[in-house]
């Protein structure tokens, strides 16, 4: 288990729970007692911790090394019915976008997100989770397949950003992520879209238009990174932490701004601490949002997904 900065005195307690229980084991002398403080005051210093978390905090733990990434995800979600396709039909196929068919809880879903990769080797085949043209046509051809017989789609994004190379330019990058986004507003299909580590720019938006939009707890969407747009700004990274605040990029934010629908919470400590338990909270989310989504019907779904985002950013001015 790898630890950020922030949360080293996490680690300091468990070490001494870890000690304290080693100690206990070799000598045959009662710890319980001295176990239980050290337990006590693990659970109070990482609700301190994490209830109170600065933006670039967020984005530190939304980049975790240990945390769950979309195959993982989806692995976790489907046991075992995961069917990955491959390809645009034009170029080639893209290795740092994923989608295919898969069953959660007995229903069918396309499922379609990036994937960074895991170690160096993996990372460098996914292109760091940075997708090209061909990537973002990949997953329109997945979303017009899922249209076609009426399965939901479920998008993960994890990106930070897409790939912004010469040849994904000559390819058309730009056009690819419009032609995403104007194709999902009017897919004849529920889309549930959910952001599971970074959300930036065109990257996420060119697979993150939906009926409903939630970001995980410890995740950040906005139109640039902090380390940009603090180069941008003030040419230097030094104030990556100031140019986290400024961007306001947190999901509390961007539920109040009205941008997302919802928060999904993780485990104490982040996704990263409990797989499994983040998996569960994933599908129950998926599957009570799905419900409550067939209820309203399909007759006006076009609609009020367009509207939902026509209405975004409108604001009123007061008049001094």
């Amino acid at each position: 288990m790898e630890y950020l900065d922030f949360e080293l005195p996490i680690k300091e307690l468990e070490d001494q729970l870890d000690k304290c229980q080693i100690i206990g084991a070799e000598s045959n002398v009662d710890v319980t007692a001295t176990c239980k403080q050290i337990e006590k005051k693990l659970e109070e210093t990482k609700r301190k911790i994490y209830k109170n978390l600065t933006a670039w905090q967020r984005v530190q733990l939304s980049r975790h090394p240990n945390r769950p990434y979309t195959l993982e995800h989806i692995t976790n979600l489907t046991k075992g019915t995961f069917l990955e396709l491959f390809g645009d039909r034009n170029f080639k196929d893209d290795k740092a976008m994923v989608g295919g068919l898969g069953k959660i809880d007995g229903q069918s879903f396309m499922i379609i997100g990036q994937q960074k990769g895991i170690n160096t080797k993996m990372r460098q085949l996914r292109n760091f989770g940075m997708a090209n043209p061909e990537g973002y046509r990949k997953a329109l051809r997945l979303m017009r397949l899922a249209e076609k017989f009426n399965i939901p789609v479920v998008c993960l994004i994890d990106t930070p950003g897409a790939y912004p190379g010469l040849e994904a330019e000559d390819r058309g990058q730009a056009e690819a992520i419009a032609r995403n986004i104007f194709e999902m507003s009017k897919l004849k299909t529920n889309i549930l879209c959910y952001i599971i580590g970074e959300g930036a720019s065109g990257g996420a938006l060119g697979i993150g238009v939906g009926d409903r939009v939630f970001m995980l707890e410890n995740t950040w969407y906005t139109v640039i990174s902090p380390e940009n747009c603090s180069t941008i700004l003030w040419h230097s990274w030094d104030y990556k932490i100031k140019a986290a605040d400024e961007l306001k990029l947190t999901p509390e934010h961007m539920f109040n701004f009205k941008l997302v629908d919802g928060i999904v919470m993780e485990p104490m400590g982040g996704a990263h601490a409990d797989h499994d338990e983040m998996a569960e909270i994933l599908k129950k989310h998926i599957a009570t949002n799905l419900k409550e989504l067939a209820k309203e019907g399909q007759k006006n779904m076009i609609k009020r997904r367009i509207t939902k985002y026509r209405n975004m950013g409108k604001f009123k001015v007061k008049d001094s």
